[in-house]
């Protein structure tokens, strides 16, 4: 017992003597932990701008290389994407890695609003890139062939282009340079300042008011998500309506009766594997027992396109999703949304730029190609291939594509034989249509 009461006294002699220590100590274990955290976090934001980068700046070379893609008008506004994204990766990511991993700002309060202004510009360019994409598959896949070469003419995919540089200067630029998203907040600006312990050229504070918040928003996110959801909505519905047209056809035996079959093939370019070739063919009179493969390759279409829809919606809208509602939220709620919370959202968005070229190129067949051939120094074994062969009859090939994924719909019929399907004319001669993305 007294040995006991001996060294508590000791303990208790030790920590009134060396309370320097003991803090030093502390200290240093947690400078170490942060030491190791800022190096992980390093690598973690580094892996992410180098896989960015390389994605989209390989997009645009293969588009520069291959004059096959080159000859698509959906391609241009993938380049352009891809160009978006790859400014997102060179000139906002690394500034805003570097105020994450030192805590600090160290390039001036003109340069904070110039960053934060191609922030907003870059990342709201690459949303209504992805708009413009969807609507371009729209007019290709839900109006008659002549109707998307009327709609889509290299004007127009010009003046889209444009507006999708344009339009974001008018939500960046110009009032983030001029502090029209400062209006009424200035006295919260400053409050976040001094708790941040920094003043105008070492901190890059950068908060939004109501309007300016409702706006942007709505111009860069809501706007665009709608538009996508019913043109992605759209697309599915009239691609599923064709291969239940083209079977209604097998099925009542209105294909003619000769030495070529009627075939239905569905192949999706974003995979090589057999599985993925579905090759529907009917006899007039088949039996119960022929039809059933129909209905189950069928199944397996529908399922493979929904899935491939539910991808590019569900990264693009779990990118950007809790960003813009954030954005929209926290003017309401007094500017309590915590600082890491705000940095976790934003990267998340940033994270979207290293997506899009994998959703919209490396999927696509064609691009594929390319990104083979480039990669393999000119190998010409991975050169493109036509995307429809052709035997001793006529055959007419249309492409049902939702970014990444086509389904072709290819009918093998005698010359000179039409059907007509709901205003829908299905013609014997060959037709080929737009190709997928």
């Amino acid at each position: 017992m007294t040995s006991t009461n001996q060294l508590s006294s000791c303990s208790l002699l030790d920590d009134i003597i060396n309370p320097e220590q003991q803090q030093q100590d502390q200290q240093e274990q947690e400078e170490f932990l942060s030491s190791v955290e800022t190096v992980v976090l390093t690598i973690f934001l580094s892996i992410i701008i180098i896989m960015t980068v390389f994605g989209n700046l390989l997009v645009m070379v293969a588009l520069c290389k291959d004059r096959h893609l080159r000859k698509k008008k959906t391609n241009y506004f993938i380049v352009s994407l891809a160009f978006a994204d790859l400014l997102v990766a060179l000139v906002v990511m690394p500034f805003a890695a570097i105020e994450l991993t030192t805590g600090h700002w160290r390039y001036g309060e003109i340069f904070c609003l110039v960053r934060t202004s191609l922030d907003v510009l870059l990342t709201t360019a690459s949303i209504l890139h992805l708009c413009c994409i969807a609507l371009d598959r729209y007019y290709a896949i839900c109006c008659q062939p002549l109707v998307y070469r009327h709609k889509m003419t290299p004007l127009r995919v010009a003046v889209m282009l444009g507006g999708c540089w344009l339009i974001p200067t008018f939500i960046s630029f110009l009032p983030i340079m001029q502090s029209w998203n400062a209006i009424g907040i200035e006295d919260i600006i400053e409050e976040r300042r001094a708790l941040t312990g920094g003043s105008n050229d070492t901190s890059c504070v950068f908060l939004v008011n109501r309007p300016y918040a409702l706006i942007c928003s709505a111009v860069a996110f809501y706007v665009p998500l709608a538009l996508m959801v019913l043109a992605y909505q759209r697309i599915y519905v009239t691609a599923m309506t064709h291969v239940r047209q083209i079977e209604t056809l097998q099925r009542a035996g209105s294909a003619p009766v000769g030495s070529t079959e009627p075939i239905v093939t569905v192949r999706s370019s974003t995979s090589s594997d057999p599985l993925d070739h579905y090759r529907l063919r009917t006899t007039t009179g088949s039996s119960s027992s022929e039809q059933a493969p129909v209905s189950t390759s069928r199944m397996r279409i529908e399922t493979k396109a929904a899935k491939t829809l539910a991808v590019i919606m569900g990264c693009f809208c779990l990118c950007w999703a809790p960003f813009f509602i954030t954005n929209v939220v926290d003017p309401f709620i007094h500017y309590s949304v915590p600082w890491q919370l705000w940095t976790a959202w934003l990267w998340l968005g940033y994270i979207n730029s290293g997506l899009n070229p994998f959703l919209y190129a490396f999927l696509n067949r064609a691009f594929r190609r390319a990104f083979l051939v480039i990669l393999c120094c000119g190998d010409e074994r991975y050169s493109r291939q036509g995307s429809c062969s052709y035997g001793h009859t006529h055959r007419a090939c249309s492409a049902a594509s939702v970014n990444g994924t086509s389904m072709a719909l290819r009918l093998s019929f005698l010359p000179n034989r039409s059907y007509s399907d709901n205003g829908r004319t299905i013609l014997g001669h060959e037709r080929e249509s737009q190709d997928s993305l």
